[in-house]
């Protein structure tokens, strides 16, 4: 065995590829994953969930069979998935895939996961899910102001962290301390839990003009309606999953059950579903462009465009 191969198996690295959504990174992730006989691994917090496969982009199950996919819709719509079970899940295939001398390509957009997977994890317990039906029914019943003045009553120094429109942080502040009664500023300071020892990983972020991401957001989004998307939801109603899920507040879910309510058109239905999608593809613009994050190589250019050859995989 040669001396490349050796220091291969003894730090394969890990790649990622990442960025916002609606640029195509699915697709350069399989034809990396073939470059490098790898194996992908979802990191998009919606593409988890078996119940929507259209509005969350998955890749096609013809493109999952070319090449290994692992925590792609294997969550029910009926759970909430968060950051901490999947970089136990992630980490898992990961250092399996690793003794076999397999790499890994992690692809997708929610840079929170692959932070925290890099990085470590503050061990916070698991809250009850009834606590988090009633963080979200205070939130509505007082307002967003509200809200975040009696959060401020015992846990301001956890809110100086956050920006105050992150309303799924800004809950979890106070659902925390409602089931443990422990500030989660004070839980913040205790030890990060590590899921990877010494991850030696190269992370390719794509970050291309934000005007040409929201030109594609619109014309995706399109294309999701025509390929079936509102019978995608409308089976999804059928489960009566409770509105607070993460399944049910995915983009395009609200505005598209709007429209089967008979509460607006399907145009405005469909301008609702880009604008909420353009906002988010800004918010992930902002953290990707602020992360501190190791980056490989920055590339302002969409995926599609392009050649594999010219980034380095070293």
């Amino acid at each position: 065995m040669d001396y490349y191969k050796i220091q291969r198996q003894l730090i394969l690295p890990i790649y990622f590829i990442v960025g916002p959504t609606a640029i195509g990174k699915s697709s350069l992730a399989i034809k990396v994953a073939k470059k490098l006989n790898a194996q992908i691994i979802n990191v998009d917090s919606m593409q988890v969930y078996e119940n929507l496969n259209i509005l969350t982009a998955r890749p096609s199950e013809q493109e999952m069979k070319e090449i290994k996919h692992h925590l792609y819709g294997h969550i029910k719509g009926s759970e909430r998935y968060n950051v901490a079970r999947w970089c136990e899940e992630a980490s898992v295939i990961i250092k399996n895939c690793s003794k076999k001398n397999i790499p890994t390509v992690v692809v997708g957009g929610t840079g929170l996961y692959v932070d925290k997977l890099i990085n470590g994890l503050v061990d916070i317990p698991s809250v009850p899910e009834d606590y988090k039906i009633q963080s979200q029914e205070l939130l509505l019943n007082k307002g967003i102001k509200k809200f975040y003045n009696t959060v401020s009553e015992f846990d301001s120094e956890a809110l100086n962290k956050i920006n105050p429109n992150d309303l799924n942080r800004l809950k979890r502040i106070w659902e925390v301390f409602m089931y443990t009664k422990i500030p989660m500023s004070n839980w913040i300071k205790n030890k990060t839990k590590k899921f990877l020892d010494n991850p030696n990983y190269l992370l390719y972020l794509f970050l291309p003009d934000r005007e040409k991401n929201y030109e594609r957001v619109n014309k995706r989004f399109v294309k999701m309606i025509d390929n079936g998307a509102v019978e995608e939801v409308k089976q999804l109603l059928k489960l009566n999953f409770n509105k607070s899920l993460p399944v049910m507040r995915a983009h395009g879910v609200p505005e598209i059950s709007l429209y089967l309510d008979k509460k607006i058109v399907l145009k405005e239905c469909i301008n609702k579903g880009q604008q909420v999608t353009r906002n988010y593809v800004k918010r992930q613009h902002t953290w990707w462009n602020t992360t501190n994050l190791r980056i490989h190589q920055q590339i302002k250019h969409f995926p599609d465009e392009i050649d594999i050859n010219s980034m380095n995989f070293n």
